[in-house]
């Protein structure tokens, strides 16, 4: 909007037009070409049947209208201009595509007429071309010139929406140029972002309310993107409020006469339309509380309302949470730990934690700590002994119910020599394939005077959420040795009760440096670099990190880092972070070699492209329903991404002894904790199939 616009605070209203105000009259001469193109964005309404009209064409000679753009379901079908017969939505001279979501959603149409063919794009790109009927020749008048009005449909008939930007393109820009140009926006609420918030399986959010002693603070980031999900850079003021899930009313006070959504700043609540949130850069960060439980409202289900009161009643400037169930206590109790920092550096947090499987729904979000507890000691077994199946106690940030295979504790250490799986890096800077235990090895600091991180910033990162984490190590990293790093890895693991916090922050300097360089080689100084250009630059760097020659990605796979990146044919940096920092920790984890071994076996295929929960489900169905139980398949989280403790893991997806299909997080401590010692273990595929609730791998077409 900026080029539009000289003042960047400012969204300019006239350039979003209601569907049934929309008018644009233009001339077409009969054997020129035509190019027009607009946004549009419809509103998903219950009174809505389809097929629908979006716009129509009216002719001044002509008493009846003709379709323009339909909607029918999925499938939106464009009509040609100077279609003087009775409406209809079956025209053979029609053209048609099935859009994935037409509904909620920015979408650029774009018309071109060429001497006999005319064709539809979507987004930039041709979708579809019919060729023009010669009988529409003689609807022209004798001067070759025909006046046409594109009318949007009235509310009446069901369908509403918005036009953005809608013009008759001239000869020098393309209608790709146009797509690009000047994208509208929308506000969207980050869900990588959330903080203390419970996920069901049903996707219902439950989040602790009620009393002012009770309920605890959980936080949204909210962003102002375009239709290409790259931030906006506008400083406006959000408010966010409670509403029903099911018709979208205002939730009551509560008999106190409170709020029932409150907004905390500084440890004092306020209302949120008294305290409204603030766009810095286009994000906002919401602290809040509930106050009203769903069992005062019939058990009912909310949901968070977030929009900016200068644009009231703009849907497309309007964000909502998932449904919310309001509870008086968490699932998960909680005990808290004095904070108290040791004169020296503790040894690495459960160096010796067992290799497991931890309870619980993986797409859950955990992402910061207002509480800390000390992490369970996971029990030793002495040399030859096996334990199996013990559960451990819930871990804060990891869903952690834990299953223990077979330990060997004791064991000479080692180094780990990965020999020609090192891989020689342009400059001089530590190759990522470097072994686990240059990686992960105790960095000992005999001179406290030299550590230049303050406990001021380890209790940031063990409290901040994980916008808060990854803007802390983006800033500590540009200046802190490598040493100091493990050090800081080593205290916030301490400190929080969560080892896998470590992980992530050894790998920070080196995820955010060779990030830095990877764009800057793709970018070359460009804001906007198409999506085909990148892709072979990101395969690269993911097989150069893995240390794999055999295995790379596919289509598939990279339709999936394309949904995380938020992007469609144009990627901005922004884009291109979101899949670096899911994409680099999966990598990391890959380099290690009991995983690398199995990611490189294509038969079995032990570890599946990169799926999404809902696919691996959907792989472990049979002609009849379910697999048998203990049929499986291995993935990697699509939710978590750097610097989320469980970025890069392993999550297994099963199908239990009631018919039902459970996810459960890899713990992978036990391996790397092994690998540092050198010690021999087990491969990862028998210590899979040891475990009681597992009994084979599951197919591996998966079905889209």
């Amino acid at each position: 909007m900026g080029s539009r616009n000289n003042n960047n605070n400012v969204i300019n209203r006239k350039d979003y037009i209601l569907l049934k105000d929309f008018r644009m009259e233009i001339e077409v001469e009969n054997e020129k070409d035509l190019s027009l193109s607009f946004w549009v964005y419809l509103i998903d309404s219950s009174t809505t049947t389809f097929p629908a009209t979006i716009i129509k064409q009216v002719y001044p000679d002509i008493t009846s209208n003709a379709p323009f753009l339909v909607l029918n379901d999925k499938i939106i079908t464009l009509f040609p201009l100077l279609h003087a017969h009775k409406e209809t939505t079956n025209s053979s001279n029609s053209t048609s595509m099935e859009i994935k979501r037409p509904l909620e959603n920015w979408i650029h149409v774009g018309f071109e007429v060429l001497t006999d063919i005319f064709r539809l794009h979507i987004n930039g790109e041709i979708v579809s071309e019919q060729p023009q009927s010669s009988s529409l020749d003689k609807n022209w008048n004798s001067n070759g010139l025909r006046k046409i009005a594109l009318v949007g449909s009235c509310a009446d008939d069901g369908l509403q929406g918005y036009v953005y930007h809608a013009e008759v393109l001239p000869l020098s820009l393309s209608i790709k140029d146009h797509y690009v140009k000047d994208p509208p926006l929308w506000l969207s609420i980050d869900l990588s972002s959330t903080s203390e918030i419970d996920e069901d399986n049903d996707g219902i959010w439950n989040i602790v309310g009620g009393k002012a002693s009770c309920r605890r603070i959980f936080s949204l980031d909210v962003v102002l993107l375009n239709a290409m999900s790259q931030a906006i850079n506008k400083e406006l003021e959000i408010v966010a409020s409670l509403v029903y899930a099911d018709n979208g009313l205002p939730v009551e006070k509560t008999f106190d006469d409170e709020d029932p959504l409150l907004t905390s700043c500084d440890g004092v609540e306020f209302s949120n339309y008294d305290r409204p949130g603030k766009l810095l850069h286009g994000r906002a960060s919401l602290k809040l509380k509930i106050s009203q439980l769903s069992s005062k409202c019939d058990n009912r289900l909310f949901r968070v309302k977030l929009e900016i009161p200068k644009f009231i009643g703009y849907h497309f400037l309007e964000a909502f949470s998932h449904p919310i169930r309001c509870i008086s206590r968490s699932r998960n109790p909680r005990t808290s730990l004095t904070w108290k920092r040791p004169t020296s550096v503790a040894e690495p947090f459960n160096k010796s934690q067992s290799f497991g499987l931890y309870n619980g729904s993986i797409e859950l979000q955990h992402n910061s700590i207002h509480e800390i507890r000390p992490s369970p000691s996971s029990k030793r077994i002495k040399l030859g002994q096996q334990k199996t199946s013990t559960m451990e106690k819930p871990d804060v940030e990891c869903n952690s119910d834990a299953w223990i295979t077979t330990q060997v504790e004791n064991a000479p250490r080692i180094p780990l020599d990965r020999g020609a799986e090192n891989v020689e890096e342009a400059d001089n800077s530590p190759s990522v394939s470097d072994s686990i235990e240059e990686r992960l090895s105790d960095i000992n600091i005999t001179s406290s005077s030299s550590y230049s991180i303050s406990d001021v910033t380890i209790f940031k990162y063990c409290l901040g959420g994980l916008t808060d984490r990854a803007l802390l190590l983006k800033e500590v990293a540009t200046s802190a040795s490598e040493e100091e790093l493990f050090r800081l890895a080593d205290e916030v693991s301490l400190y929080s009760g969560c080892s896998h916090h470590r992980r992530q922050i050894v790998i920070a300097k080196r995820l955010i440096e060779e990030g830095t360089k990877v764009w800057n080689s793709i970018s070359q100084n460009n804001r906007l670099i198409h999506w085909e250009n990148v892709i072979f630059e990101i395969e690269e760097q993911f097989m150069r990190i893995t240390c794999s020659s055999t295995r790379s990605l596919t289509e598939k796979d990279f339709e999936l880092l394309r949904r995380i990146a938020g992007c469609r044919e144009y990627m901005a940096q922004e884009n291109f972070e979101k899949i670096w920092r899911w994409l680099y920790p999966v990598a990391f984890t890959l380099a290690s070699d009991p995983i690398n071994t199995i990611w490189n076996s294509t038969s079995p295929k032990w570890i599946e492209g990169f799926i999404t929960k809902e696919e691996a489900e959907l792989s472990l169905q049979g002609l009849r329903g379910l697999q048998e139980p203990g049929t499986f398949v291995l993935r990697f989280p699509t939710s978590r991404s750097w610097p989320h403790p469980d970025a890069g893991s392993l999550i297994v997806t099963y199908v239990g002894s009631d018919y039902s299909v459970h996810h459960r997080l890899l713990s992978l401590d036990y391996i790397y904790s092994c690998e540092e010692r050198g010690m021999n273990l087990k491969s990862l595929e028998h210590m899979l199939l040891a475990e009681p609730e597992l009994s084979r791998l599951g197919r591996q077409d998966i079905c889209y």
